[in-house]
């Protein structure tokens, strides 16, 4: 008598019905049994996989806030109250405009009170003035009002060889309809406050009452793009040289073709740059002769910079220890375990930037955690899931990274310093849906890198692209965007 398999058992088939049952027959059910059989394991697999997708939000993975959905939202605004009210907390410094100084002040005048409040009589001379006034200033705009010059430029024709001659423009007249100023307002809109060009058009008609076609701002962009070269390549060469940088990438568009905006950041100096691929070709391009050390995620591009060059950022890693717990399982045990210790971490990094700990201390104890994290790490590793047993594995190998930030100062344990810089040009990536070519990238990088740096200096942007222009114009060499002397000991005291 041939043995009733127990899946055929389970599909209902009697033992006499599967003794009729004709041997070539059986073997036929019994492999389609078992190919469905895989082939329920790996649906599974893949359902599990679209429905921990389908939960990734801003808190479990690299997705912005502005991504999550409403229910997330309302979850996060369900959080228990800390009992603060709104506004400025206690400690906050106060942010207050100051008067400026009489003789930047276009029009004053003097208000005296014409009687006494008290028994109505009217002042007259024998009445003196008592202290200071107080002073109440209003600022305005004045009208815009365009202005048009012109030069009439003659020709002559000389006596003794019947030649004409024609004058030609003198020296630091624009030879396009536009002034330095025009162009700076133009280049500045749309390069650093993220405007379409049909919107520039109309704030240059509506509010400067300049009339200026869309063919005219794209020509500005082209006069932008060849005259920034010079200083971003500067600013580049300027960060080779800094003890610590961060990097870090974002999808972006090149003639609806998919590209990726990258960028390299310092305290006072940053630079963006767009290439066709997320790959090491790029990161190389950007980090050339960089030999600081580099703050960034877990991205395989950098693996091949040595460890003590390297910090992982742990707000990343702190979104895969949330992924993780949100598995469940034993995958959840490993996660709150390494979400304790990062907790832990960042409240005593946090002390030793506000001057509570000192660095030694630190030290100190990030050699205790280490080794827990580690030794959890290592034995998560043997997790039955698969993918939480991958993903420790992979901080694992990079554990010599993880904690720079104790032993070097001037490295912060998280990468907030590029995405924070990477937050301007997704606005740009969102308004514009990209760039339409290779010099559009260009202008891109390169007026990001611009605005972002004079942005970290406190510099006024649209005061230096005018000395750009006026600079090309003149046929001599834009201004430099690296930071004084003085601006670097202020952020090094800091």
């Amino acid at each position: 008598m041939v043995a009733l398999p127990d899946a055929v058992a389970q599909l209902g088939v009697s033992g006499d019905d599967w003794e009729k049952t004709p041997p070539t027959v059986r073997v036929v059910m019994l492999q389609q049994l078992e190919h469905l059989e895989k082939e329920v394991v790996a649906l599974r697999a893949k359902l599990a996989t679209l429905e921990e997708k389908l939960g990734q939000n801003s808190r479990n993975s690299s997705s912005p806030p502005s991504s999550d959905s409403g229910a997330t939202r309302q979850r996060r605004r369900r959080r228990k109250s800390k009992g603060r009210k709104r506004g400025g907390q206690p400690g906050h410094p106060r942010r207050e405009r100051d008067l400026k100084p009489i003789e930047q002040v276009a029009h004053v005048e003097a208000v005296h009170p014409e009687q006494c409040e008290h028994c109505d009589r009217k002042f007259d001379r024998r009445d003196k003035v008592v202290g200071e006034p107080e002073r109440h200033q209003v600022t305005e705009v004045p009208p815009t009002q365009p202005e048009t010059n012109e030069w009439q430029m003659y020709a002559r024709q000389c006596s003794d060889c019947d030649r004409v001659t024609r004058a030609k423009l003198p020296d630091g007249v624009p030879p396009g309809a536009f002034g330095p100023r025009v162009q700076a307002l133009v280049a500045a809109s749309t390069g650093g406050l993220h405007l379409s060009r049909r919107t520039t058009q109309d704030m240059m008609q509506n509010f400067c009452g300049v009339q200026i076609s869309l063919g005219s701002i794209s020509k500005i962009e082209k006069t932008a793009t060849s005259a920034l070269a010079a200083p971003v390549a500067e600013a580049k060469a300027y960060i080779e040289k800094q003890p610590v940088a961060h990097i870090d990438e974002t999808g972006f568009w090149q003639q609806a073709k998919r590209a990726f905006l990258w960028v390299l950041s310092t305290p006072l100096v940053v630079v963006y740059m767009v290439h066709s691929r997320r790959a090491r070709e790029a990161a190389q391009a950007l980090l050339a002769a960089f030999k600081g050390i580099l703050v960034s995620d877990r991205y395989v591009v950098y693996a091949n910079r040595s460890q003590r060059k390297r910090q992982v950022c742990w707000a990343h890693l702190m979104r895969a220890f949330q992924t993780m717990v949100e598995r469940g399982g034993g995958s959840a045990k490993i996660g709150r375990r390494l979400l304790q210790h990062t907790v832990l971490l960042f409240r005593w990094w946090h002390r030793v930037r506000d001057g509570t700990m000192a660095r030694s201390t630190l030290r100190n104890n990030i050699g205790f955690l280490r080794l827990q994290v580690e030794a959890q790490l290592a034995k998560a590793t043997r997790c039955r899931h698969r993918k939480t047993a991958r993903t420790c594995a992979e901080i694992l190998k990079v554990k010599n990274a993880l904690w720079t930030f104790a032993r070097v100062e001037g490295v912060e344990p998280t990468n907030n310093e590029a995405e924070r810089a990477l937050r301007t040009a997704v606005i740009w990536r969102k308004n514009s849906f990209g760039s339409q070519s290779e010099r559009g990238s260009r202008f891109v990088e390169r007026m990001l890198t611009v605005a972002g740096t004079l942005r970290k200096q406190r510099r006024n942007l649209l005061d230096y692209l005018v000395q750009v222009f006026v600079a090309n114009i003149n046929h001599k060499p834009a201004p430099s965007i690296l930071p004084s002397d003085e601006l670097i000991a202020q952020a090094q005291a800091a």
